[in-house]
C-alpha cells in the first residue's frame, strides 16, 4: 500500500520515512547529491502525510472525548464544543479524502500551468489575469511555490499568455481539474455602453515529470529563436535579447520562457516545458482515452467550456462535468477552488469505477 495517492498507512509511512532518514544520514550519501533528488522529494511527501494523518488522528481523539462528556450529561460546554470538534474533524476528513483521490502517475509531481485567452480582445485577456490571480492565490494559500516561466501582457489590460510552474504536494494531481476553457459573463468593465459579455480562456495543465523521464529530443529538430523579453521586469530584461522561444518541428509544439534575466536560463526552462509537453503528448498516444481528450479540447469558444463563471445577471459558477453548481463566487475568484477540486477528482473515480 502506498502512503500517498491511495491507502493511508500511518505505521507502514512512519516505517518509510525512518527507512529513508538512515539512508540520507550514511557517511556516502551525499557523494551523488542529485541521486538524492528522488529520495528526497518522497521524505518530504511522507512528512506532509505523516503530519496530516496525526492531525486527523487529534481531530478524531477530541471529537471521542467531547462526545463522553457530552453523553455524561455535561450538555452545555460540551455540546458547544462537540459540534465545533466535529467540523474541524470533517475539514481533516475532506482533505484526507481529497489526496486519497490523487492516486494518478504523476499526481505529486510539480504543475505547468498555461492560461490562453480566447477571441475577445481586451475582455478575454482580463479574464485570463483574473484566472492567473485565483490560481496564484489558491497556490500561496497552500504554501505552494510559484515560477512564472512567461508572461505576455495584454494591449490595454490582462495578458495575452502565461506559463507558470507550481510546485507543492500533490500540485498537479490538484490542477488536473483545471485544464480546459473557462467562461466568464459579466457586464464588462471596458464596454461604455455597460453592456454584458462572455470571454473564454484556456486553460492547460501538464505535469512536470523533471528528469525521472527518457525522452530523446534531436537538436536538428529544434528552431531555436532569440528575442526581446515583453513582459515586465528589471532593466536588463526588456533591453537584452534573452528570451528564448522554441518550436519542436516534428510536432508544431511551441513553447517560450522570458521571465529569467540570462538567455541560458531562459533556454533551460523552456526545454524543461518542452520535455514535459513531448512527454504528455507521447503519454496519450498510449492511452486512448486521453489521446481523445488532448485532441478534442476543441475551440476556445461557446460549448467547449468545462466551466462558467456568471457575474451577471446573477452570481453562480457552474461546473459542466460534475453538473455541480457553486454561489460563493467571491471565494471561488479569490483561489477558494478546493471543494471544486473535490468534487471532479469524486467525479472522474465514480466515472472510472463505472468503466471498470
Amino acid at each position: 500500500m502506498t502512503p500517498y495517492g491511495g491507502v493511508f498507512d500511518l505505521a507502514q509511512s512512519k516505517t518509510r520515512l525512518a527507512a529513508i532518514e538512515t539512508e540520507l544520514s550514511k557517511p556516502d550519501a551525499w557523494n551523488n547529491p542529485q541521486g538524492m533528488t528522488p529520495l528526497l522529494q518522497e521524505k518530504g511527501r511522507l512528512e506532509v502525510d505523516i503530519e496530516r494523518l496525526n492531525r486527523l488522528q487529534k481531530c478524531r481523539d477530541d471529537l471521542l472525548l467531547w462526545l463522553e462528556l457530552a453523553s455524561e450529561g455535561d450538555e452545555g460546554e460540551a455540546i458547544e464544543s462537540l459540534e465545533d470538534a466535529l467540523r474541524v474533524f470533517e475539514e481533516q476528513l475532506d482533505a484526507t479524502e481529497l489526496v486519497m483521490l490523487l492516486n494518478g502517475k504523476h499526481d505529486n509531481c510539480a504543475a505547468l500551468l498555461e492560461i490562453h485567452p480566447g477571441a475577445g480582445g481586451t475582455e478575454s485577456q482580463d479574464w485570463g489575469e483574473m484566472l492567473l490571480r485565483m490560481y496564484t492565490r489558491w497556490a500561496a494559500a497552500r504554501g505552494f511555490k510559484v515560477e512564472e516561466l512567461d508572461y505576455q501582457p495584454g494591449e490595454e489590460a490582462g495578458l495575452k499568455r502565461v506559463t507558470l510552474r507550481i510546485s507543492g504536494p500533490y500540485a498537479y494531481g490538484l490542477l488536473k481539474s483545471e485544464r480546459g476553457t473557462h467562461r466568464l459573463i459579466r457586464i464588462s468593465p471596458f464596454d461604455a455602453s455597460g453592456r454584458r459579455h462572455t470571454s473564454f480562456t484556456a486553460v492547460d495543465v501538464i505535469a512536470d515529470v523533471g528528469d525521472d523521464i527518457q525522452i530523446e529530443i534531436k537538436e536538428s529538430d529544434l528552431r531555436i529563436d532569440i528575442f526581446h523579453s515583453s513582459g515586465p521586469g528589471g532593466q536588463s530584461v526588456n533591453t537584452t535579447s534573452s528570451a528564448v522561444r522554441i518550436t519542436h518541428l516534428p510536432t508544431g509544439v511551441v513553447v517560450q520562457c522570458q521571465n529569467e534575466r540570462s538567455q541560458l536560463q531562459n533556454r533551460e526552462g523552456a526545454m524543461r516545458v518542452l520535455k514535459a509537453r513531448l512527454y504528455a503528448l507521447e503519454e496519450a498516444k498510449r492511452d486512448q482515452e486521453r489521446q481523445e481528450a488532448y485532441v478534442n479540447k476543441g475551440a476556445i469558444d461557446f460549448g467547449s467550456q468545462i466551466r462558467t463563471y456568471t457575474l451577471q445577471p446573477f452570481r453562480l459558477v457552474t461546473d459542466h462535468r460534475t453538473n455541480k453548481k457553486y454561489t460563493d463566487v467571491d471565494a471561488i475568484l479569490d483561489g477558494g477552488i478546493d471543494h471544486l477540486q473535490h468534487d471532479f477528482l469524486l467525479c472522474t473515480r465514480q466515472d472510472q469505477k463505472e468503466i471498470s
